[in-house]
């Protein structure tokens, strides 16, 4: 029996708070602060860009939809090797210089798209910022870990994830005006825009304080200590970590989520359904509001390494629910197409808000203290590699009608049922060693 209890304070307030209250009071930390303040401004420029892409590259650029599914696939897989990169050098260099330089090379590449006039060149700009956005996302990851300590880190990556979804929601309607005109001026300033809104948001990093940093290398150390400290480093990697490892190919598996919610809803809802496809926009929309406003509430306890298999395990349920739900909204009426997927899609955000709550407590708590980098790095690359694989196993599931959705659900339960299998051994082996 699965058992989710929320937490609440001891003495219930006369006034709920809202969420940019509940925000504003969680960032009374200066790194926090910066770090949210900064995604506020950037994630708008980012926001921006996931709007107006794929049609500035098939109306402007003239590439095909072959050619713009390989950019995005090409991005995507360079982020693979570039999130592992990020955080090894998040343990060895200054993690918010490194931060600020990955940051800004994204944002120079938004404005860089404005060149693009051929598939090689999209190409090109594509990868180089799918490296860097991978590599920023690592290293904030290395920063959290290393200024933050129990519920607070889970409570910095939920604030700023609710943060993040604000700024993009923002930024995707300013992103809809260059559509509105449609013109390819529009496009390359809309663009314009978003990467210099995306530098100002760099800048507020300048302001992270030194002890975010990795501890720094010990001068006149001679060749024999080196090595011990070398060899110490390669015994905590996370790639003699069993446990971790089996940890982040889970969560990326249940991180294909997000593909289907990007790349197999709309699809479904588009040719299976007889709902409008203007659904598709209030389902995103209906997302949005559900992180907003649960994303902090529902990842409060999740330091806590049982509880956050729990909430992983209750996620997998919810999950297979949505799959089953989408599933029976196809072969129904308009009515009842659109209250079903509306259902579904509402059980599908709880469950991505529980996901990335379990999954954030134990990718910190499972951690090494001593390489946080190294392990956040590993977590983050398989989180891309589940990110790059998504649209091939979303849409061959969709070929096979229920057999494929009802294999979605199976895959969803039996990555939360083993993420929680892990919180439990991992919790028993801690209580015997104390």
């Amino acid at each position: 029996m699965i058992d989710l209890v929320i937490e609440t304070d001891a003495a219930p307030s006369p006034t709920r708070p809202s969420p940019a209250q509940r925000i504003a009071a969680s960032i009374s930390d200066p790194v926090l602060r910066v770090l949210v303040l900064s995604t506020l401004i950037g994630r708008v420029g980012r926001g921006i860009f996931l709007t107006v892409t794929v049609l500035y590259f098939t109306l402007v650029v003239g590439l095909s939809a072959t050619e713009v599914a390989l950019v995005l696939a090409a991005s995507s897989a360079v982020g693979v090797g570039a999130s592992l990169l990020g955080g090894q050098l998040a343990d060895r260099f200054s993690a918010r210089r490194l931060l600020l330089g990955f940051s800004a090379l994204s944002g120079l590449g938004l404005i860089g798209y404005v060149y693009a006039t051929s598939f090689a060149s999209a190409l090109l700009i594509a990868c180089v910022v799918g490296a860097a956005d991978s590599a920023a996302n690592a290293t904030r990851m290395a920063i959290i870990a290393r200024a933050f300590t129990g519920a607070a880190r889970v409570n910095a990556r939920a604030v700023l994830r609710t943060v993040t979804n604000i700024a993009i929601a923002v930024g995707s309607a300013l992103g809809g005006l260059a559509l509105l005109v449609g013109t390819a001026d529009a496009f390359r300033g809309i663009l314009v825009g978003a990467g210099v809104v995306y530098l100002l948001g760099c800048s507020l990093l300048l302001r992270l304080p030194a002890s975010v940093d990795a501890p720094p290398r010990e001068i006149g150390v001679d060749t024999s200590a080196r090595a011990a400290i070398t060899a110490d480093r390669r015994k905590r990697s996370p790639w003699r970590n069993p446990r971790y490892l089996a940890l982040s190919a889970l969560s990326a598996v249940f991180g294909i989520q997000f593909g289907l919610a990007e790349v197999g809803v709309p699809l479904w809802i588009a040719h299976d359904t007889n709902a409008p496809t203007a659904l598709v926009a209030a389902v995103l929309i209906l997302n949005t509001i559900v992180v907003i406003i649960f994303q902090v509430p529902l990842s409060r306890g999740t330091h806590d390494i049982r509880r956050a298999g729990v909430v992983t395990a209750w996620a997998g349920v919810i999950m297979a629910a949505a799959c089953l739900l989408y599933f029976a909204a196809s072969g129904t009426g308009v009515i009842a197409a659109v209250l079903l997927l509306l259902v579904a899609a509402l059980a599908h955000a709880f469950a991505e808000v529980l996901s990335q709550a379990g999954g954030w407590g134990l990718s910190f708590e499972l951690a090494d203290p001593a390489v946080p980098g190294a392990y956040q790095g590993v977590f983050s690359m398989a989180f891309s590699v589940g990110s790059m694989l998504a649209p091939l196993v979303v849409t061959a599931a969709l070929a096979h009608g229920f057999a494929g959705w009802a294999g979605l659900a199976v895959m969803f339960l039996l990555a939360a049922f083993g993420t929680d299998a892990i919180a439990r051994r991992a919790a028993r082996s801690r209580a015997a060693a104390v």
